[in-house]
């Protein structure tokens, strides 16, 4: 493909409470150039959500479709419901020589990899431990054995750092944005990843 060396998918991933919609979301007012892939999901639209905007909101049949004909590429169940990221809005921006960026979970980034071995993985961090706990605990709205499930879990997406090319500190939205923003649109190292050490 020559589409040129910027045609990169960037997959954003991280620990519920690190602030991943945050970033994104700065990165899409900073640089609305930068286009974001938006999940497919069978969850109901919540008030003020806006179908392709926020998700592309669809019945189980429909996402059972997406899956019999590899129209997604990935897709993980959490909370009952389904999530998914299109491919062919992908494909497409990939082959106009431009970079796509996914902000997905680590189970989703895991897919990624394996489907498209050149995708370039970016794994958000807390600044530190304490601070993500004080985020998750700061939500106030989750009882304590579900904030216990949520750190758990958050650990074990942060031991996972060796499996990502990059990891971004989100000590200031801002300035992770920039950096993320950076990544999407620096030359990709083609398709001879030497760190593939970590499968």
């Amino acid at each position: 493909m020559t589409a040129g060396d910027t045609a990169r998918l960037t997959v954003l991933s991280g620990p519920s409470g690190v602030g991943k919609g945050t970033v994104v979301a700065e990165v899409r007012r900073r640089h609305p150039d930068v286009w974001v892939s938006v999940s497919a999901t069978t969850r109901p639209r919540r008030p003020g959500e806006v179908d392709g905007q926020h998700y592309h909101f669809v019945d189980d049949a429909e996402f059972d479709r997406l899956i019999a004909t590899d129209g997604l590429l990935e897709w993980a169940e959490y909370a009952g419901n389904r999530y998914g990221t299109p491919a062919a809005p992908v494909r497409e921006r990939l082959a106009a020589g431009a970079p796509a960026l996914l902000e997905i979970e680590l189970q989703g980034a895991r897919q990624v990899r394996a489907r498209a071995p050149e995708a370039q993985l970016v794994l958000l961090a807390p600044p530190s431990w304490a601070e993500l706990v004080s985020r998750l605990a700061g939500r106030g709205t989750e009882r304590p054995e579900v904030q216990e499930r949520r750190l758990a879990l958050a650990q074990a997406e942060l031991d996972a750092a060796g499996e990502f090319d990059v990891v971004v500190v989100n000590d200031d939205v801002a300035r992770a944005a920039d950096e993320l923003v950076g990544l999407l649109t620096a030359p990709s190292p083609g398709a001879s990843r030497s760190s593939g050490a970590h499968e």
